[in-house]
């Protein structure tokens, strides 16, 4: 559905104490994305770029103002309704990946499916198809050591990927990247995005990913100093 709105805020504070005094993370951010974006908040670490992802992924919520996210208050959800929001709906990529070390791939990407009403064969169906966009069927049964760090961020993607969410938020998930690994996974997010509708958000600081983006923000000390539609 195009122009559909899935996420917006409201004069978004963010406020933290800090040594006796109130740090201010996000100053008045009032910004929404539609269905399908693949955006990126970018800005020098600092700039509130994780603030805001955290946000809208209901792992945090704000002072001031408000965070619509898929129709519901983030503010006002209890502890379980916001983890059914993520469990449902929200997909999360991590630049330190957080897959379990005694876990297979498989076992990995199968934990969001655990927490959903699905069938055994539900699940193993949805996770293979998950490794197959990412290119990792053959690693079903690794566990991550035995992994590069391409592959790795890879194994997160499916897990982020494996329930098709509605919206997957990334931060900074090509930090830890080579150029090739950073470049396959960015298209590899490109494909899924297009194929599936699926909305990405990125924080990064990273050329890299700008480059593929369609839509930057660039936040500066809090602010939205720069919203920018950009042609690829």
């Amino acid at each position: 559905m195009q122009n559909q709105t899935l996420i917006s805020t409201q004069h978004l504070v963010k406020q933290y104490p800090i040594g006796g005094r109130q740090f201010t993370a996000l100053r008045d951010i009032t910004v929404s994305f539609q269905k399908g974006e693949f955006t990126g908040l970018v800005g020098p670490s600092g700039s509130g770029k994780t603030t805001l992802l955290n946000i809208i992924g209901a792992l945090d919520n704000p002072t001031e103002g408000s965070a619509i996210v898929l129709g519901r208050d983030t503010q006002t959800l209890s502890h379980r309704q916001a983890a059914r929001l993520r469990s449902e709906h929200l997909g999360f990529i991590f630049q330190t990946y957080n897959l379990l070390p005694i876990y297979t791939v498989f076992e990995n990407v199968e934990l969001p499916l655990l927490l959903l009403n699905m069938s055994a064969t539900e699940r193993k169906n949805a996770v293979m198809q998950a490794l197959e966009w990412v290119g990792l069927l053959d690693k079903v049964n690794s566990r991550p050591a035995q992994l590069s760090g391409g592959e790795r961020q890879r194994v997160s993607i499916a897990r982020a990927m494996v329930k098709k969410p509605d919206v997957v938020l990334a931060d900074e998930p090509t930090a830890n990247l080579d150029a090739d690994n950073s470049h396959n996974i960015l298209r590899t997010m490109v494909q899924l995005n297009h194929d599936l509708q699926t909305t990405f958000l990125f924080a990064t600081h990273d050329d890299k990913v700008i480059r593929y983006l369609r839509r930057k923000i660039t936040l500066r000390d809090g602010k939205i100093a720069e919203d920018e539609c950009l042609s690829i």
